[in-house]
Order: C-alpha cells, then structure tokens, then sequence
C-alpha cells in the first residue's frame, strides 16, 4: 500500500537498530540502511524531549549535502526519562541494575524522537510513552541481566522480552515506541508525502 506509493522515493534508514530495522520491514516499506559512526553527545542542559530532539537531529545533520532528490532519509533517538534524568543505555551490569532498581514500582516515560531528511527539508516528530513497573525483586533484575544482556537498551530492559512480560504493569501510549519507533506516527508521516 505504502510502499506502491512511496515507490519514486529511495527511503533511508540510519539505524543499526534491529528492532527498527524490522519495524521498516513490518510495516512494508522498501528502505535501505546507511549508517555513520556518531557520537552522541548533547548539551547538559536539555531535558526529556529535547534530547531526543537534538540526537535525531545531530544523527541527520551528519548526511547534509549528500541526499539525492528522491531520497527521504530516517533518523531517530530514544532515551527512557525517570526522576527528572535520562537514562541511555547501561555500560556494564552494575549500571544496568541501579536503572532498574530505580524504575520499579515507579513510572518512567520512554520518548522517541524521528528526523525525516530530504535535501530541501528536515521534520521532526516525537512521542512519549508511561511505563508503569511493578515492584521488582534484586533477584529477578539480576536475571534478566545475567540472561539478557540488555546493554544495548535504552533504561536497560525491552519490553519485548521476558522483562517486559512479568515487570511492566501499565503501559500509556505507544507499545512500539517503547521498543524503539513510534511506528504509527512514521507511518502517518510518510503517507503525508504521497
């Protein structure tokens, strides 16, 4: 459907993610991935949305002047924020355990920010996300982490895996954004240009 319709466009995504990277072919798009090493880095003072914002932003900045004319290049950054901080993904299991020590029994807010790029415009969109924990055991987050090895996740955890099944509670907003893209709202916005 999308897909006939995108047809005289090359769609990029810039995401070694897989679970973007599946989402693209779940929703039926031809697409191809570039990716460039980016450091993602941003200025203390942003908060929740901002940061996402300006990493899905930086991640595009990084393809200026190398678009074609039918290209519509994908970017997007996702941050887990709790207790008025973002938490990225963890560096070791330490790490790991203090992120989800601190979100059980707790809310937290998953926001994923997506840049579309083209050679003549750049927009931008985000969504948040409530999750809502129950309280966890230092046993079971010890589990999760020796078994599933989060470190490439946002908040340490995915809401796909046996973690999300028995420690989330509620979830208020977007399912897939909090593993990573919106994918309603990406799909609305490529619709709006055909």
């Amino acid at each position: 459907m999308l897909k006939e319709k995108l047809k005289k466009y090359t769609l990029i995504l810039a995401s070694g993610s897989p679970r973007r990277q599946q989402f693209f072919k779940d929703l039926d798009l031809d697409f191809e991935i570039r990716l460039k090493d980016i450091e993602e880095i941003y200025p203390a003072e942003l908060r929740a949305v901002e940061i996402t914002d300006f990493l899905a932003e930086l991640k595009a900045s990084a393809f200026e002047g190398e678009l074609k004319e039918n290209e519509i290049l994908v970017t997007s950054d996702t941050i887990v924020w709790h207790q008025n901080k973002a938490l990225g993904k963890p560096k070791n299991a330490e790490e790991a355990f203090e992120m989800i020590k601190s979100m059980s029994d707790d809310t937290h807010e998953v926001i994923t920010s997506v840049c579309f790029k083209t050679n003549v415009s750049s927009t931008l969109l985000h969504d948040v996300t409530k999750v809502t924990f129950n309280k966890l055991s230092d046993e079971a987050i010890l589990y999760y982490i020796d078994n599933y090895k989060p470190y490439d996740k946002a908040g340490a955890y995915g809401i796909q895996e046996w973690f999300g099944f028995m420690a989330v509670a509620k979830v208020e907003g977007s399912y897939t954004n909090v593993m990573g893209l919106p994918t309603a709202k990406v799909y609305e916005y490529l619709s709006t240009l055909v």
